[in-house]
């Protein structure tokens, strides 16, 4: 016998779309929907329709077999509830269900809970029924433009296209279920499909998401690159992501404690979280090919699974708590900010709540501002005030946490307890280079909002930062920003002043900092800085001027790029500073050219939510001492 078989109601099949007022065809024939076989209507179209106007005789469907569930695919044609005019949970029909013993159960069909018409206003789903459409994923690298703000919730909510499925537990399952018979009330409704169910489940899956690790066993397979793809018949997934290769040790003594993790680009391993009912069949696939599929039931019940000795799925879920964190420093004992990072042994990812395991589910971030996160490589760290709260897992758990560079980046393995909600960490001290009159600052952050520059500085250890609106192409970012003074914290240690960078495509580009009215046009010359087919309304050295003018401060940025016009700019004196970004050979030999004009040097981070790092460089680049805190206002 069958996990689960339709029943037919191809003999009280009535209507079509056209009567059930839908212009659409209605879907037919065999069916699957969460996971579960149907057959609609008669094959041909036609539905099971009943009410006024369409039958009001009660109909009869045989059954003749001892059953668990019951589903149905149901919906309401027709309805005034969401005009006023009638109550919350009216009576559709009774759906009767008579046992061989002449024992009968009757249950009420009623609107906004076992059924609902479609289409409905949002927030007015039915309280006991699902839509026909299951919960899914966004694709993960392609979409409509309009939609590329929505893209970011990864996940789709469901609505109800044709029907919605309600599903009746059968009090009595050792006895065989005789007949079920439908009783109209009066409003009009059709059925277009029932389901059998023979499993101890519940048809339409109620069960929390699982944490699984998805090993791959043949060499070959374990080098292949980009993303798989899990499938789950009968329930959801997430989207699948590498976990770093580092072992447990090798990540808790590596030299890069707090600044990342080089990515892992395989897809071996990976992890996924899956909610699914016990019959669900898991499916593992990579380019289209599928590499092996195992029951979820087993995965659950022995705690791995392996298909063909080629995939291997393992639960790794030690259960969690909910708990508060605390950072401090290990002198004053205070709270500090900082940035930090949870992760289980296997290296799933557990962030403060708030905060995203992974920053824009691991793509590119530019111009869009996240919230509080940065990605290093394999790693996404959380911004906090010193206090957090979220789930981590009971066991083992791994923490890495920094303060920018004058504090010990903290990476070490703690250990959550039954029932323990309280965790604290200590951060020590290295230098407090304020106490000789040196202060860190960024000359070059872009598309966070002041609010949030603010937090990510503290953290950092960063106390001046300055957030640069300007222009791309036919984009203006961080225009609202822009106040003509700086923002100081509530607590005095950070300043945010929003100001510009201006830019050429051919010329250069050059950071105004410290103005207190905007200096116009902020790009100039065409893509990519300005408008499409725009010509140059203004010189570097016509910016620079306003802005001493204002008594600003002139940086070039990410010397010597572009190289048009900043040699000009050092000769005549216009120039205050030049900000390193990356190192090269090229750049520094650049640098050396100037140095007897006696330039300043900064260093910018070009903040843009996902600094990526690599294995050939020690740390990112943050910020850098370089003078007096006037400099950078």
């Amino acid at each position: 016998m069958k996990d689960y078989q339709p029943l037919s109601i191809a003999l009280y099949a009535n209507i079509d779309n056209r009567a059930a007022e839908d212009e659409r065809e209605f879907p037919t024939g065999d069916q699957l929907y969460h996971g579960l076989p149907f057959q609609i209507g008669d094959g041909k179209g036609m539905m099971a329709g009943f009410g006024q106007s369409i039958r009001m005789e009660p109909a009869e469907l045989t059954v003749g077999m001892k059953v668990r569930t019951v589903t149905f695919a149901h919906r309401l044609i027709d309805s005034n509830f969401h005009q006023g005019g009638t109550p919350i949970g009216e009576t559709c029909a009774s759906y009767v269900f008579a046992f061989e013993d002449g024992e009968t159960e009757e249950v009420a069909i009623r609107e906004r809970f076992e059924i609902g018409s479609i289409p409905i206003p949002w927030g007015h789903w039915p309280l006991l029924a699902r839509p026909e459409v299951q919960e899914g994923l966004h694709p993960r690298y392609e979409g409509k433009w309009s939609e590329a703000g929505v893209r970011q919730l990864e996940t789709t909510h469901p609505w109800a296209q044709f029907f919605y499925l309600w599903y009746w537990i059968n009090p009595h399952p050792d006895k065989e279920l005789k007949k079920i018979t439908i009783v109209p009330k009066g409003p009009r409704f059709y059925i277009a499909g029932v389901t059998l169910g023979f499993l101890d489940e519940d048809p339409l899956t109620r069960s929390a998401r699982r944490p699984v690790k998805v090993s791959l066993l043949r060499p070959e397979d374990q080098q292949r690159q980009g993303d798989l793809d899990i499938e789950v018949d009968r329930g959801v997934a997430t989207y699948p992501y590498s976990l770093p290769r580092q072992s447990q040790g090798e990540f808790i003594e590596d030299f890069h404690r707090g600044w990342g993790q080089e990515m892992n680009h395989t897809i071996h391993p990976s992890y996924v979280e899956i909610a699914a009912n016990p019959s669900a069949r898991v499916t593992v696939k990579h380019g289209g090919e599928e590499l092996g599929a195992v029951s979820w039931g087993e995965v659950e019940a022995r705690g791995t699974a392996i298909s063909e000795d080629r995939v291997k799925i393992e639960l790794v879920d030690p259960g969690r708590n909910w708990v508060h964190t605390t950072v401090v420093d290990d002198h004053t004992g205070k709270p500090i900010p900082c940035r930090i990072h949870f992760r289980s042994p296997e290296g799933i990812p557990y962030q403060p709540h708030g905060h995203h395991p992974h920053v824009n589910s691991n793509n590119g971030t530019w111009h869009i501002d996240i919230g509080g996160d940065v990605r290093l490589g394999q790693i996404t760290y959380a911004y906090i005030q010193g206090e957090c709260q979220g789930w981590l897992p009971r066991g083992e758990v791994l923490v890495d946490v920094a303060r920018g560079y004058e504090y010990e980046p903290l990476r070490t393995q703690v250990q959550i307890e039954p029932g323990q909600q309280e965790l604290t960490l200590r951060l020590k001290r290295l230098a407090d280079m304020r106490k000789d009159r040196y202060f860190s600052g960024d000359t070059h952050v872009h598309f966070i909002s002041t609010q949030g520059a603010h937090l990510e500085a503290s953290a950092e250890g960063v106390h001046v930062v300055n957030l640069l609106q300007s222009q791309w192409g036919h984009l203006f970012t961080s225009t609202e920003e822009f106040t003509g003074e700086p923002s100081v914290s509530r607590d005095g240690e950070t300043i945010v002043y929003a100001t510009q960078e201006n830019r050429q495509h051919l010329l250069g580009h050059l950071t105004l900092l410290g103005v207190k009215k905007p200096i116009m046009p902020w790009c100039s010359g065409g893509p990519d800085e300005a408008d499409l087919g725009g010509n140059l309304e203004a010189t570097l050295s016509r910016w620079a001027d306003d802005c001493h003018k204002q008594g600003g401060t002139v940086i070039i940025p990410h010397i010597p790029t572009p190289n048009g016009e900043p040699a000009a700019l050092i000769a005549t004196g216009r120039a205050d500073a030049v900000e390193f970004l990356i190192h090269s050979e090229y750049i520094h030999k650049e640098y050396y050219r100037y140095l007897n004009l006696r330039l300043s040097t900064s260093a910018g981070w070009r903040n843009r939510q996902d600094v990526l790092w690599s294995s050939d460089r020690s740390v990112p680049d943050l910020c850098s001492y370089s003078g007096r805190s006037g400099i950078f206002l």
